[in-house]
């Protein structure tokens, strides 16, 4: 079997890399939104993450006629009742960026101690066809939200997300480690593993 090309449907070049790096030794090629405009991203309007992946899948499987994968991942804090949740990325405002939404984190858990800072970074991922058929995986990462931020590798809320059996914060590990763990990667293993079954 030749090489599979997978459209990725994201403009997120942070999640690009990291979805490249994890299926590198896969025979996939990764083709991004960004190199294709003319597909238009689905509405995110589900109430779960796994509801916005299969929305976003299904949408640019259908426009691509290609295999689509899609994920939604994001932050879920217990002390704010799961939030930031599928608004990870708009938390603070709509066109929030990573240093706006981590400083609007840090101001709505200001003086909780350190038992009420747990925390987990949540992804859902939907891998559709063109024809609808469409499989959904789940990864989970746990850690604790720190005070400031620690670290300047990966995006997003990584700097604020402790890995206490690390003993650091997801951007303070290299790309390599943090592959091996986060959420994410947890659920790209189980993508990969269905897609090396189904060719």
């Amino acid at each position: 079997m030749g090489m599979l090309s997978l459209v990725v449907a994201t403009t997120n070049q942070g999640k690009l890399r990291e979805i490249a790096a994890v299926l590198h030794d896969a025979d996939v090629e990764i083709v991004g939104l960004d190199s294709h405009p003319e597909w238009i991203p689905a509405v995110e309007d589900g109430l779960t993450f796994a509801q916005n992946a299969r929305k976003k899948a299904e949408s640019i499987a259908r426009q691509s006629g290609q295999l689509c994968l899609a994920d939604d991942s994001g932050l879920v804090v217990a002390a704010l009742g799961d939030r930031p949740g599928i608004y990870s990325a708009r938390f603070a405002h709509a066109e929030a960026t990573d240093a706006e939404n981590n400083a609007f984190l840090l101001e709505n858990m200001r003086g909780l101690p350190a038992t009420q800072r747990s925390a987990a970074f949540v992804c859902a991922m939907a891998l559709c066809s063109p024809s609808g058929d469409c499989h959904i995986f789940e990864g989970r990462l746990e850690g604790q939200i720190l005070t400031e931020p620690r670290g300047s590798s990966g995006f997003g809320y990584d700097p604020l997300f402790w890995l206490p059996e690390q003993g650091k914060s997801l951007a303070e590990i290299s790309l390599a480690e943090k592959n091996r763990i986060s959420h994410r990667a947890q659920t790209l293993t189980q993508v990969m593993a269905y897609l090396k079954q189904a060719v």
